[in-house]
């Protein structure tokens, strides 16, 4: 398997720490059994890579075989902490499931707690990046839910962690299929100057496009922090 060029965002920041590093890497996913952990994986694996992966107890089928399973609570860093070792790279994914305004309350009960617990731990455990799954903000909707990520991200800001955020809005996939009627209304929007930025900004990207962008950003570590929006999550590079 290869990767072919990343066309990266010169107004990214953080700097990438040599060119595309197809290294053995040790990697902590928490979220790995989600929409996009059950995806990330097995690529990871795939190419190489050794892979931890924190699991509620009950949950180790969902997890790629070849995996190593962390069992434990990610609320509660004190249940993994001691287990992310030896990663040098931790990827969050933890969130609620299909989120929408109407799930207000558990993104601060659970995506806001399991992402704090998880900053944390990574500092505690002495991990060298961070790869952390955000939104595109700022955006008309689901404040809740975008105040979250901003907390977090912050956060990640203050612990002076090196780290790649990346800020997708809607993610196509199975059972995520619905936006596609939305893809004329993007291309219209595209095209007006006065929007052109926001369907920029909120556009569409596909599962494939955020498995490769997680793959490229856990294999090129960066230096800071770089903060990847739609166009460079589009602009990733195809795993092949």
């Amino acid at each position: 398997m290869g990767l072919a060029t990343l066309r990266s965002n010169p107004d990214a920041q953080g700097s990438r720490i040599g060119n595309v590093n197809n290294s053995t890497k040790e990697i902590f996913v928490a979220g790995g059994t989600g929409y996009m952990g059950r995806q990330l994986i097995p690529e990871l694996l795939a190419r190489g890579h050794r892979v931890k992966a924190l699991v509620r107890r009950g949950s180790e089928s969902k997890i790629a075989a070849g995996c190593t399973l962390v069992t434990g609570d990610a609320l509660d860093k004190r249940s993994y902490v001691e287990k992310i070792a030896p990663a040098d790279t931790f990827v969050h994914l933890v969130g609620v499931a299909h989120p929408s305004p109407a799930k207000a309350a558990q993104f601060r009960s659970i995506d806001l707690v399991a992402g704090k617990a998880a900053i944390e731990a990574a500092v505690d455990a002495g991990v060298k990046h961070f790869v952390y799954l955000s939104v595109a903000h700022p955006a008309p909707m689901m404040k809740a839910y975008i105040d979250v990520r901003m907390e977090c991200e912050a956060l990640i800001q203050q612990c002076g962690l090196n780290a790649t955020i990346l800020r997708p809005w809607y993610v196509l996939g199975p059972g995520h299929r619905w936006p596609y009627a939305l893809i004329p209304f993007y291309w219209v929007m595209s095209k007006l100057p006065a929007t052109r930025d926001g369907a920029q900004r909120l556009g569409l990207v596909t599962l494939e496009e955020m498995v490769a962008a997680l793959v490229e950003a856990i294999e090129s570590p960066v230096q800071g922090v770089s903060i990847r929006g739609v166009p460079e999550i589009r602009a990733a590079v195809k795993l092949s």
